[in-house]
């Protein structure tokens, strides 16, 4: 099955570009486009898509807005944000709002398709420039001595969401039940001060507790 995705940028001409990229990918389908922040919101309610490929500014309602609602009404579907900004308030806005993914508009036509699997397979996907400055910036909070340890069990399932487990994938393999599950990812967000698996991750990162394969 093809992975369903809705485009949004409101540059007509830059939509062009990123579908052509995506669709050279067999595996990608674009399933619909939107100029703007409300017709995004619209055309997800209608086509239901694996993965939304957004950008941050865009008229109406931005992207961080629509991350939010995605968040709020579509757990479990991939938002990608795809921009040229780079602005570290831009970087922690989304991420925290829930986004899965950053990538800069200067990514490789192959870095961005890569982007899109990585997210509807449940990872994280970071523009190298943006994960640098991420965990540069999380590495630095990271001296508070508020920092709350990770439990024994906490640390497994944060393992297995940096590895792009789904709750119930989690829940199976260490035989215990999805609401347990989220009860533990609820605890690890406390404890880290993160709003995403993305930045749970990265923290758990900077603080030496765990360690990315690859």
């Amino acid at each position: 099955m093809s992975i369903r995705v809705l485009l949004a940028d409101d540059h007509a001409v830059v939509r062009a570009g990123i579908r052509q990229f995506l669709e050279q990918d067999p595996e990608i389908e674009v399933v619909a486009e939107a100029d703007d922040g409300l017709e995004a919101w619209a055309k997800i309610a209608q086509h239901s898509p694996d993965v939304v490929v957004l950008d941050i500014q865009m008229p109406g309602v931005s992207g961080i807005e629509v991350t939010k609602r995605i968040r709020q009404h579509y757990r479990d579907m991939g938002v990608l944000i795809l921009t040229a900004y780079d602005d570290d308030p831009y970087v922690m806005a989304v991420l925290q709002a829930g986004a899965n993914g950053y990538v800069l508009k200067t990514a490789s036509p192959a870095s961005l398709t890569r982007a899109v699997h990585e997210v509807h397979e449940g990872q994280s996907a970071l523009d190298p420039a943006i994960a640098h400055k991420l965990l540069r910036r999380i590495t630095a909070e990271a001296q508070h001595p508020e920092v709350q340890p990770l439990t024994k069990r906490e640390l497994e399932v944060l393992a297995l969401a940096a590895q792009g487990y789904t709750n119930k994938a989690i829940a199976a393999q260490l035989h215990i039940s999805d609401r347990t599950v989220q009860g533990h990812l609820a605890h690890i967000f406390d404890k880290l001060q993160a709003r995403s698996r993305t930045e749970a991750v990265m923290r758990a990162v900077s603080l030496g507790w765990l360690e990315i394969e690859g």
